[in-house]
C-alpha cells in the first residue's frame, strides 16, 4: 500500500517537471523563419521545430566549443537550417538523426538554408535568450 502511494507520488511529480518544461517553451512559427529565409533577413528570432537530419559534433569555437546539427523544419516551406549550441551553457544534447527539436534562436540568413544560434541564455543580458527543447528536456 504505501509503495503504491510513493508510486503515484512520484509519478504525479515526474508529470508536473514535464508540464512545467512545455510551458517554458514557446509555439513554433516556421512560417516567420521561412520569410526571413526567403527575404534573405539575418538577425531575426524564430521559434522552429522539426526534425534532425544529421549532427555535426562538438567543434571549438572562437570563445567556447559549439555542438552543431542540421534540422529540417516541420512545416512550411521544410528548409533545412543548421542550428548551433553553445555547450559551455547547454552541455552535450543526446541528439540522433530522426528526433524531433524544438529550437529558439537568432537566425543568420546564407543560401543553404542559414543557421539559428544563440540557442542559450545570455550571462550578460545583453540578448533574448534561446534553447534547444527536445526529449522532454530544454537545454538553455
Amino acid at each position: 500500500m504505501a509503495m503504491a502511494s510513493a508510486l503515484r507520488t512520484l509519478l504525479a511529480l515526474a508529470a508536473a517537471v514535464a508540464l512545467h518544461a512545455c510551458a517554458m517553451t514557446e509555439p513554433a512559427d516556421d512560417p516567420g523563419l521561412c520569410s526571413a529565409y526567403e527575404a534573405g533577413r539575418s538577425h531575426v528570432e524564430v521559434v522552429a521545430d522539426g526534425t534532425v537530419t544529421r549532427t555535426l559534433g562538438v567543434q571549438p569555437g572562437r570563445v567556447s566549443p559549439h555542438e552543431g546539427f542540421l534540422m529540417r523544419l516541420s512545416s512550411a516551406c521544410s528548409v533545412i537550417v543548421r542550428v548551433e549550441v553553445n555547450t559551455d551553457f547547454t552541455g552535450s544534447i543526446p541528439l540522433a538523426r530522426g528526433q524531433q527539436v524544438l529550437v529558439k534562436g537568432e537566425y543568420e540568413y546564407y543560401p543553404l538554408g542559414g543557421v539559428i544560434h544563440w540557442t542559450h541564455r545570455d550571462p550578460r543580458g545583453r540578448h533574448a535568450g534561446g534553447y534547444v527543447a527536445t526529449g522532454g528536456h530544454i537545454y538553455n
